[in-house]
């Protein structure tokens, strides 16, 4: 297949990747059950759905595939830890610092070197985030800003991890991942009150919200770079708090809608930007 027509494929796998990943600010918010049952809970059913999909289960393993879960259960763990020390705006916000780090992984590990137009739109992405989260941002919480942080560095290096195996198969990082969190984690879910909602939720997150969602991601993954990647994924916590809003009736901040709009025409920009360097390399 055209490269090209590879590349829009992509892109549109990663942006439904954002918003499949955007719908779990809602669900979670709904969802009476403490962070760690959640995201075990989640992890039982996206593993059924790599086991379908996959059809078998990993039998050799590679330095980046390990390293791609490991980062992946590390990034889950600190950025739902640091919601519960700091606001989740600051959660949220500091995480998608994650662009800093990709550029320069990617750049070391990868040999993917950003263009100036990732620059202009990493720019434009990070000030639209401040912006979105203008009203909501706070100084308090020391430990949990700083877990926010780290959370961001290891989804950096789980993204050019992933993209490490664009000759490979990526999905399998996932179902080790999602594995090793529904056994470690499945004591939690025991502590908590089984109900039909509760598990339909679950069933919802599970199989939407990270199953599919990462099915799409590690098919685009293999085609973008780890930046372009990135910044496509910051859509997630703008879409986030809109659907909060839309549905559960909690009100975005007066610079939110600005700020969004922003990130949408930064991640618009790397998108057009990025496509017209490929095809003037092809």
């Amino acid at each position: 297949m055209d490269p090209l027509s590879e590349r829009r494929k992509a892109i549109f796998y990663l942006v439904i990747t954002a918003i499949l990943w955007s719908t779990s600010g809602l669900l979670v918010k709904i969802l009476d059950w403490q962070p760690l049952a959640i995201l075990a809970g989640r992890s039982l059913f996206a593993a059924v759905v790599f086991l379908i999909y996959l059809k078998r289960l990993p039998t050799r393993f590679g330095l980046w595939q390990l390293l791609a879960a490991l980062m992946f259960i590390l990034t889950q763990f600190l950025f739902i830890t640091s919601t519960k020390m700091t606001t989740a705006a600051n959660s949220i916000f500091l995480q998608y610092t994650g662009p800093i780090y990709v550029v320069l992984l990617a750049y070391w590990l990868l040999g993917e070197k950003p263009s100036r137009t990732d620059y202009i739109s990493m720019f434009v992405i990070f000030l639209g985030l401040t912006l979105f989260f203008a009203d909501r941002l706070s100084p308090e919480g020391f430990y949990g800003n700083l877990l926010a942080i780290l959370s961001g560095m290891t989804g950096a290096v789980m993204m050019v991890s992933f993209r490490a195996q664009k000759d490979g198969n990526p999905a399998e990082s996932n179902l080790i991942a999602f594995l090793v969190t529904a056994t470690c984690g499945f004591p939690f879910i025991l502590k908590e009150t089984w109900t039909v909602n509760s598990w339909l939720i679950l069933a919802f997150l599970g199989i939407f919200q990270i199953g599919f969602a990462f099915i799409f991601f590690t098919k685009g993954i293999k085609h973008i770079p780890a930046l372009e990647a990135n910044l496509i994924g910051t859509l997630e916590p703008v879409l986030n708090p809109i659907w909060v809003f839309l549905f559960y009736g909690e009100k975005m901040g007066r610079f939110a809608l600005v700020g969004g709009l922003v990130v949408l025409g930064g991640v618009i920009m790397s998108a057009v930007g990025s496509a017209k360097a490929a095809k003037e390399g092809h």
